[in-house]
């Protein structure tokens, strides 16, 4: 399957945030720990070339624990500060204003040096669509300045917001890119939700996530809908509509309804903790 989403109003967010980023200290990158390479947007490292970085591990609890304390090591590695963050709770909050600082020490101290004090840092907040950026800045800031939603597309324009003195954050839309070059990154991507999946064939969607299970954590099907999972996935998919009544006329698969609940489940984390790229995939 052929995975592609970039509507119109994404290039106009590119072109506000190149606009935008000579005024900007630091670029707070929010990721989704379960793809930390698919969901990260290439044009943002030529975008942010000479700014101060910081990655968002956000929705670690979705994702392996062993796999995000790996991801952090790398990022770190490469002199990129990394945090694991669950904007949905609060974990992870505390650490910023730390990073934050750590990231822009090059900035403080020559602003000190000049004798310039208080003037806050200027962060400028991206990721792609559905990781979480704007739950991120309502954490942080601790109260409700940036809208939400649980589907791609919800942040629409830029957005200033000042927190205390020391810092101001800049929100914007989650942009894609024109192409993805490898068509794993597009499924990636569409697995855990930063596609609209009206755009793509959740039944095939639905396929690839099973496969997926199989291969790399066999067990969790038969824990979560009791499959038999030496059997062929599209055999497994029919045995879970069996069993969760996803059954069109004459018993046949409804396999839309069927794609539905695997994907729900899939990206709600009802099948466990998953991660599907790991630092040696980078």
């Amino acid at each position: 399957m052929n995975y592609q989403w970039y509507p119109g109003h994404m290039t106009k967010a590119r072109r506000m945030m190149e606009e935008n980023i000579k005024l900007i200290d630091l670029v707070i990158e929010v990721v989704d720990a379960r793809i930390p390479i698919s969901s990260r947007n290439p044009d943002i490292d030529i975008l942010a070339k000479n700014k101060a970085r910081l990655i968002l591990l956000n929705k670690s609890d979705l994702s392996d624990e062993s796999a995000n304390q790996a991801w952090i090591d790398y990022y770190n590695s490469k002199n990129i500060l990394c945090i694991k963050l669950n904007s949905k709770t609060g974990a992870g909050i505390k650490q910023i204003n730390s990073a934050v600082e750590k990231a822009c020490h090059e900035k403080l101290e020559r602003d000190r040096k000049k004798g310039i004090l208080n003037r806050p840092v200027r962060a400028m907040v991206v990721g792609i669509p559905n990781v979480g950026k704007s739950t991120f800045i309502n954490a942080y800031a601790g109260r409700a300045c940036a809208k939400t939603g649980n589907k791609p597309g919800v942040t629409k324009g830029k957005q200033w917001i000042r927190l205390g003195k020391n810092i101001e954050l800049l929100d914007t839309p989650g942009i894609l890119w024109p192409k993805f070059d490898s068509q794993l990154v597009g499924r990636n991507l569409a697995l855990i939700g930063s596609m609209n999946d009206e755009v793509i064939n959740i039944e095939d969607l639905a396929f690839e996530a099973v496969c997926f299970l199989l291969e790399q954590y066999p067990g969790r099907l038969a824990e979560r809908y009791g499959a038999d999972e030496e059997r062929e996935p599209l055999f497994i998919m029919d045995d879970i509509a069996k069993k969760r009544g996803c059954l069109k006329k004459g018993a046949v698969t409804d396999y839309e309804k069927l794609a539905g609940i695997i994907l729900d489940d899939f990206r709600s984390g009802r099948i466990g903790r998953l991660t599907l790229e790991l630092p040696q995939d980078a």
